[in-house]
């Protein structure tokens, strides 16, 4: 047999590269379907996650304390639930149930279990009650009390303020794990006596016994006076920085940043009455500031 010449040995190489070049081809790509199993699977984008914080709740409930219940909002001495920043059916307030809700909803799936007078201590009570409402977001406003005492000695230590507020919260995630949680700072009492101080109606009537720790002797300036209302001050403040550190440890739950704390009542936001309770006007700042921190994106 004769053997191949150069040129023959040329085009069968040429031939066999072309061979395998196509069968390579197919095995990888062209028309042909792509691989499947691990491959395919790692190549489809993943679901994303669901959201820890739901910026629409379903239901509300409220707990707290005089604020929370509107309390002279409306009349003198007495509580106004529908004034409620939380909870309440007022037009002018626009709750923050309104706001989540629409108004009709809102009368159906929302609920203020806040009472008038009380303090960290009593949220607890508070909480359990709430919680048979299954509610999706609990509004929490407590702590002045715990600062307007007869005495600056007699004011909830920030350390019982602490465990109070951690068994308030452990009440809640016992029942209801996944509710979702708003937490107002307390109110600077401090400024609330600076503007009312003004008004001779409002001062009689804190002389029933609202608040003695921070507006009794109103017009006293002195060293004593200023100790004792620098006294309830710093003590608000640790309360709030309370609320804040315990709050951070729940992923469901959102701190206001002190943006109560920080708000500047004047004359329209304080009641005609006392000069120290929000009114109808005041309530509806407070719902404006709910509303913000339950809705924003991120926490």
């Amino acid at each position: 047999m004769r053997k191949p010449s150069h040129r023959s040995r040329a085009v069968l190489a040429a031939l066999a590269a072309t061979v395998l070049g196509v069968t390579g081809c197919d095995a990888v790509g062209g028309n042909s379907p792509g691989p499947t199993g691990t491959g395919e699977q790692s190549a489809k984008p993943s679901p994303k996650p669901t959201p820890v914080w739901d910026s629409s709740p379903a239901s509300v409930a409220a707990v707290g304390d005089s604020i929370t219940r509107g309390f002279d909002a409306c009349s003198v001495l007495s509580d106004c639930p529908e004034a409620s920043w939380a909870t309440g059916s007022s037009a002018e307030v626009d709750s923050l149930a309104v706001r989540l809700l629409g108004k009709a909803d809102a009368a159906a799936r929302s609920w203020n279990y806040a009472v008038t007078g009380s303090r960290m201590a009593d949220l607890a009570g508070q909480m359990a009650q709430a919680v048979t409402r299954k509610p999706q977001l609990v509004a929490v406003m407590a702590g002045a009390n715990d600062a307007c005492r007869a005495t600056t000695d007699a004011m909830t230590s920030v350390a019982d303020f602490r465990a109070q507020f951690e068994d308030a919260m452990g009440t809640l995630r016992k029942a209801l794990p996944k509710s979702q949680v708003y937490v107002a700072s307390v109110p600077n009492l401090k400024r609330l006596w600076s503007e009312g101080r003004t008004n001779p109606l409002g001062k009689q009537v804190w002389k029933l016994g609202i608040c003695p720790s921070m507006l009794g002797d109103a017009d006293a300036v002195d060293a004593a006076a200023t100790q004792r209302r620098d006294t309830v001050q710093q003590r608000v403040e640790d309360y709030n920085e309370v609320l804040a550190e315990v709050c951070a440890k729940d992923r469901r739950c959102r701190f206001d940043g002190g943006a109560v704390y920080a708000y500047r009542f004047g004359e329209q936001q304080l009641s005609q009455w006392d000069w120290f309770h929000p009114s109808v006007n005041g309530q509806a700042r407070l719902a404006e500031i709910a509303y913000r921190t339950v809705t924003r994106k991120e926490a």
